[in-house]
């Protein structure tokens, strides 16, 4: 018999009792359903997130090193253009683009001087809107259209520095070489230590020189691997090596760990999903063997005719094997289906793989062919004697 003739034989077995068959294939649907609801999420969550920590369009990934002076009260900048040509043509260690960002991330971390001791603290640039202040006054629309060396800071920060918020107005503060005044203490500690007017930060930086250098990688770098080379090469041959040193964050490391996280909890999510595969194996077991039971007769009538035992056991494990396949896919189809819906209130997409297609086709299969394979083997074992008696 050929295997088109055993697949039409199991497909009219099973629309046979087209009932059973269906509550039979529901439980398929809700294990791969679920399954695949998960995995499109938690897809999508991790798409997400990498993207968001991605610092380009096109996918390519930057670091910031940042040069942090021994003496912070110089004001020499850590960076200028030798360092960039140090990095981009003197030496090729992947990098796509080397900048010297005028305006750095909000808040950002940086090295102050108060009352003679070094202290790093995190930075904003204040915009136009109003902070909480406790004491001293808000940083003005004239501050920042005068360029004022003037600052504001946060309640702890002051308490850490000065004891009390009255103390630490009309206090200087030294950041990369520039005095800022204290007009002013805010209650929240929420954003930042320190609360400059951007256009007076700005003006103090040119596009020429910084304290920090941001490395946009080739496409296909190991950015981790190329970051300590830059690192190692500024601490080298740097133009200020000798005043100060050089530090960066490892984005590369962060995204893979990231990935890895959501990777491993949606894996492990999905697996308590899978138990109600288990569960819907059983079933298909289960009905496999009551029809085994019902379709004695058949059983005999086949092997009267010269079907051999091991046609007769394809026939009972294709009928098992198509029933958790085509809940498989109806399954994958509701369940992608769901993680979409569920998307539209959450502020990021499903995302479905090709792999995803086969881990459902694949799963669906293979619980079909383990739970199939018992009553089948069954099927195979009756003996036409004992069938005529």
């Amino acid at each position: 018999m050929k295997i088109q003739e055993l697949l039409a034989t199991a497909w009219q077995s099973l629309i046979a009792n087209p009932k059973r068959s269906l509550l039979t294939v529901i439980g398929i649907v809700i294990g791969i359903a679920s399954v695949i609801t998960i995995i499109s999420l938690g897809n999508g969550v991790e798409q997400a997130t990498l993207k968001n920590l991605q610092t380009t369009q096109t996918g390519k990934q930057s670091i910031t090193i940042d040069y942090i002076p021994y003496n912070p009260s110089k004001p020499t900048p850590g960076f200028n253009q030798s360092d960039i040509d140090l990095l981009t043509v003197q030496h090729d260690i992947g990098i796509d683009k080397a900048t010297l960002p005028k305006e750095p991330d909000n808040p950002f971390q940086s090295n102050v001087l108060v009352n003679d001791a070094n202290q790093t603290a995190s930075l904003s640039l204040v915009k136009p809107t109003q902070l909480a202040i406790i004491a001293g006054y808000q940083i003005s629309a004239q501050d920042r259209q005068l360029k004022n060396q003037v600052a504001m800071i946060s309640r702890s920060f002051a308490k850490k520095c000065f004891r009390t918020t009255i103390n630490a107005l009309h206090t200087a503060l030294i950041i990369n070489g520039y005095s800022y005044q204290v007009i002013g203490v805010i209650s929240t500690d929420n954003s930042a230590d320190i609360y400059l007017p951007k256009e007076t930060y700005l003006a103090n930086q040119t596009s020429t020189s910084g304290n920090r250098l941001k490395l946009t990688f080739q496409t296909g770098s190991n950015v981790s691997k190329q970051a300590k080379k830059a690192v190692k090469l500024l601490q080298q041959s740097g133009s200020q090596r000798s005043l100060g040193d050089y530090y960066y964050f490892d984005a590369g490391a962060l995204l893979s760990g990231i990935s890895k996280v959501i990777k491993g909890l949606t894996y492990f999510i999905s697996a308590i999903a899978g138990i109600s595969l288990f569960i819907a194996g059983i079933g298909v077991m289960n009905m496999m063997y009551i029809s085994v039971s019902e379709r004695t007769k058949e059983i005999g009538i086949r092997l009267a005719i010269g079907a051999t035992p091991t046609l007769i056991m394809w026939q009972f494990l294709l009928e098992a094997i198509i029933l958790t396949v085509s809940g498989g896919l109806i399954g994958f189809a509701l369940g992608y289906g769901t993680a979409v819906l569920i998307s539209l209130m959450l502020p990021f997409n499903a995302v479905i793989t090709l792999n995803t297609f086969f881990l459902a086709f694949g799963v669906s299969s293979s619980v079909g062919l383990v739970f199939g394979i018992l009553p089948a083997k069954q099927a195979a074992d009756k003996n036409l004697i004992d069938i005529l008696r």
